[in-house]
């Protein structure tokens, strides 16, 4: 599985398992957007390593639901 740091480009918008220090906090779900950074984490810093679990298109990118120019 491919996995994410901090400060890396989300590749594709969706589900991300976030796995921290595990002194720290258990691993958890996260959204992250296409275009963004993934964040380090306050406490455990650069350690987080983000795992897209689920692909989920952004209401503005989605065919469905993008607004018309006339809007």
């Amino acid at each position: 599985m491919v996995q994410y740091r901090p400060g890396q480009l989300v590749p594709k918008s969706g589900i991300y398992r976030v796995v921290h220090d595990r002194a720290h906090i258990e691993a958890h779900d996260v959204t992250a957007v296409i275009g963004e950074r993934f964040p380090p984490c306050r406490h455990c810093g650069q350690h987080p390593r983000f795992m897209l679990e689920r692909v989920a298109h952004h209401l503005d990118t989605h065919p469905a639901f993008t607004r018309r120019a006339t809007e």
